[in-house]
């Protein structure tokens, strides 16, 4: 668990940086650097993405995903569950449901999560996970000192999710075959480039009604290895 504590940790001492920065910046810096990390996010989907060999089955997974997120509404329900956090904390953040939402689906969006939990779980590896920790805590910085303290939040999800792959990682070591990285890391670079698109404000891609496309491109990549 090691890795995942010190990624949680990794958000919220960025989110803290940012958060106390924030208060300082003129608006014009903060634009800038909402536009760096935007294209930086999106360099980092495209790699992913055109690096991967399963390219038209992370667009199949991609889009039976998107049909699946929608039915569930599962965008709807993070903007709740936001939404709740927001009124339990009683913050005064008008972006609180936008830097959660979006520092959620960055960080846990992609096969680090994966592999780092799993490599930290079975043979007590962290060195993925802290890699992935402090690129977060990076993201941190620009994202809270722009979108509030919703983005330090994110830091729970983090806990939860890789958290509970690493204690599950004997019975998921199957998600650790190359086929399934392969897809993983092409669906999830696409799902990471919207959420770059986003930030940049070119257009708005509901990125959470896309999240069921990365357990399609799991069992995809066990079916059609």
């Amino acid at each position: 668990m090691i890795g995942t504590l010190v990624n949680t940790g990794a958000v919220v001492a960025g989110s803290a940086i940012g958060l106390a920065a924030g208060t300082r910046l003129p608006e014009r810096i903060k634009i800038v650097l909402m536009q760096a990390l935007g294209l930086a996010v999106v360099a980092i989907g495209l790699r992913m993405a055109l690096e991967a060999q399963h390219t038209l089955l992370a667009i199949g997974c991609l889009l039976l995903g998107g049909v699946t997120g929608e039915l569930l509404r599962i965008e709807q329900r993070l903007d709740n569950l936001a939404e709740t956090l927001s009124r339990t904390l009683r913050s005064n953040s008008s972006r609180f449901v936008e830097g959660f939402v979006t520092a959620t689906l960055l960080y846990l969006t992609g096969a680090m999560t994966i592999v780092g939990s799993i490599q930290d779980g079975t043979i007590g590896d962290p060195s993925v996970l802290l890699v992935k920790s402090l690129l977060d805590g990076v993201a941190s910085v620009a994202l809270a000192s722009s979108l509030g303290v919703g983005v330090m939040f994110s830091a729970l999800p983090v806990l939860l999710v890789q958290g509970g792959i690493t204690l599950l990682a004997a019975q998921l070591a199957f998600l650790s075959q190359p086929a399934v990285l392969d897809t993983v890391n092409a669906t999830g670079g696409l799902l990471i480039l919207g959420i770059g698109i986003n930030l940049l404000e070119i257009g708005r891609i509901h990125v959470g009604n896309l999240l069921p496309a990365l357990l399609y491109a799991i069992v995809g990549a066990l079916l059609f290895p």
